[in-house]
């Protein structure tokens, strides 16, 4: 089963997530369905349950290798600096340059109710930090400042304006938002 993706203005992405006690067959059965709606997205690396309407801290990932699962994460540590364009699922088609750390050291359960630490860089560690911001209720927009914000806001709804009014267009509606 695949779950529809939340989209921004939905309030279940402004929530922050409550922790899983206890993987069980739910959490397994949810982290599955997740994989599907990531799966189905076509360009998504990532999820959080928070995404699919679900307020529980479960994150997973697919970068090409072994699809991955993480429940309750937290950055632990974090260092360096990396610029790079952002985007996220539940704000389709919008690229931001952002500011965030290079590396980060996330701690984390296991689906075999394992704790683990992982020491991720650069495009796996930019995932992890925006997925457990969307288990704290953190849209990338809220990590925007100023003209960036509104600029990215602007150009947000322009791009829903134009999908609602079904213009056509020869490339998928996508834009990219550098710093200013």
């Amino acid at each position: 089963m695949s779950y529809k993706i939340r989209t921004y203005g939905d309030p279940v992405l402004k929530t922050k997530a409550a922790p899983i006690e206890n993987v069980d067959g739910r959490v397994i059965r949810l982290v599955d369905e997740m994989f599907d709606t990531l799966v189905d997205s076509g360009n998504g690396l990532a999820l959080a349950a928070p995404q699919v309407g679900v307020q529980k801290q479960v994150v997973v990932w697919d970068f090409g290798d072994d699809p991955l699962a993480i429940v309750n994460p937290e950055i632990i540590e974090s260092d360096g600096e990396w610029l790079f364009d952002e985007g996220c699922l539940s704000i389709p088609g919008l690229y931001v340059e952002m500011l965030r750390p290079k590396q980060v050291l996330v701690r984390g359960v296991s689906l075999d109710g394992e704790i683990i630490e992982i020491e991720a860089d650069e495009l796996e560690a930019r995932m992890f930090q925006h997925e457990i911001d969307h288990l704290n209720g953190v849209l990338m927009f809220d990590r925007l400042e100023g003209d960036q914000r509104k600029e990215a806001m602007r150009e947000y709804r322009r791009m829903e304006e134009q999908a609602a009014a079904g213009v056509q267009q020869r490339q998928p509606l996508r834009k990219r938002l550098g710093l200013s």
